[in-house]
């Protein structure tokens, strides 16, 4: 039995680095610092050791021969997911550049409402780090933060030493949206955070008369969505004499049409409170099943983000066209590849009714068995990697926690890549 301390979660997104883990054998305990995500994540036992092809154990060998085959011979085939580490999203990349995939990752959706909004006006956020030591005026919009990341506010807001601030329980946190649902957004001397409570379909319009009060322009309502006008002002007002104001968003939690251009209203609302000589930025919250860890590598390798085609020879990105969802929809794939190394419950979209190879973490159940699965180690736990967290800054150093003997999804990507040229 062996106690580790001071380990990286890749699951939280928020890159919590102080749990403290038992390990005896394969099996997994969290003895400190877990939390409702990370804890279950860790603790999951291993119950797939063995390849199956068609629902019979296999060697690993054979498992990748029959990957191959099925990719090669496809006219287009589509790897999904992307949920995995730096080096098995390299390994990915490389196999879809071999066999002209499209490579789609399984939180694109919610993400592309932050790109669009990134691409066409820029923004200006910030980094954990900052948070952590600078801000005194926390604002969320649309988001139940602590659900999302519970431990945030012991980290990041409620930490006990800042290097900027003398009493970080001062902080002041404002919801606007979605209330919070329990009370990890309450100081630690008691102050609740203000709530400013609509439906996430009225935040446009809540947004766009936030943004005219920062710039004082005139509004003549008194209220917008159940909310006061007055209200609205007193926040702008607030983020106007903030030392450091952030304002947070989960774009994949804004789950209406043209959401994209709600957090544009966000960005250009921050830029228009440091156009008043104001400190603020924003900070997109993400991370979650390796989201931001497979865009960061996309955007090295490629210059794009995680929605492109690899068959004209060269990566071509369209976050609407390449949008695996609508191509199963539309009946254009033959061929699909799911890599899943951190989240079970994550299985395959479409159902089993296009042969399928999926490349996953341990205990994945499926309702209809794919043509090839091929268990393999989780990043932070079987093996040691690298992931970046929410902030997109900093790529944790997951460590390797046991010896469960499952094969890195770069191994197995990699080796199904050299396979489609044998």
């Amino acid at each position: 039995m062996t106690k580790i301390t001071e380990v990286p979660s890749p699951f939280c997104g928020i890159g919590t680095d102080d749990l403290v883990i038992q390990a005896d054998g394969i099996s997994i305990k969290v003895v400190e610092n877990g939390c409702v995500i990370n804890t279950p994540a860790f603790e999951q036992a291993i119950t797939d050791t063995s390849p199956r092809v068609k629902g019979e154990e296999v060697s690993l060998a054979v498992a990748v021969r029959n990957a191959a085959k099925l990719l090669k011979t496809a006219n287009q085939p589509v790897i999904g997911g992307c949920a995995t580490d730096v080096n098995g999203m390299r390994a990915l990349m490389a196999l879809a550049d071999r066999n002209g995939a499209v490579v789609d990752n399984m939180n694109f959706t919610g993400a592309k409402r932050n790109f669009l909004a990134m691409q066409d006006s820029g923004w200006m956020n910030t980094t954990l780090a900052e948070i952590k030591n600078r801000c005194d005026l926390f604002i969320v919009f649309g988001c139940d933060l602590e659900v999302f990341s519970p431990r945030f506010y012991e980290r990041y807001l409620w930490n006990k030493e800042s290097m900027f601030m003398d009493d970080t329980s001062a902080r002041e946190v404002i919801y606007i949206g979605t209330a919070p649902s329990g009370d990890a957004s309450t100081s630690p001397n008691k102050t609740k955070a203000q709530v400013l409570e609509c439906a996430d379909t009225d935040l446009p319009e809540v947004t766009a008369v936030l943004k005219a009060l920062i710039k004082d322009n005139p509004v003549f309502a008194k209220q917008v969505a159940g909310i006061a006008v007055a209200d609205l002002q007193e926040i702008a007002d607030k983020l106007k004499a903030a030392t450091y104001g952030v304002v947070t968003w989960a774009a994949g939690a804004l789950d209406f049409p043209q959401a994209e251009l709600t957090v544009q209203t966000i960005c250009e609302l921050v830029k228009d409170v440091n156009a008043s000589g104001v400190r603020c930025s924003g900070f997109p919250l993400g991370g979650k099943d390796g989201d931001q860890t497979a865009n960061q590598v996309c955007g090295w390798q490629t210059g794009y983000p995680a929605r492109m085609r690899f068959s004209s020879d060269f990566p071509e990105y369209d976050p609407f066209l390449y949008d695996i969802n609508a191509m199963f929809a539309n009946g254009e794939v033959d061929a699909f590849l799911w890599v899943q190394s951190f989240n079970t419950s994550a299985v395959p979209p479409h159902g089993g009714k296009i042969p399928t190879i999926v490349v996953a973490r341990s205990g994945m159940i499926f309702e209809e068995e794919p043509e090839v699965f091929i268990p393999v180690g989780t990043p932070g736990i079987d093996h040691a990697g690298h992931a970046y967290r929410s902030d997109n800054v900093v790529a944790i150093r997951l460590k390797k926690l046991r010896d469960s003997g499952l094969p890195t999804t770069a191994d197995v990507l990699t080796a199904i890549e050299q396979a489609l040229v044998i």
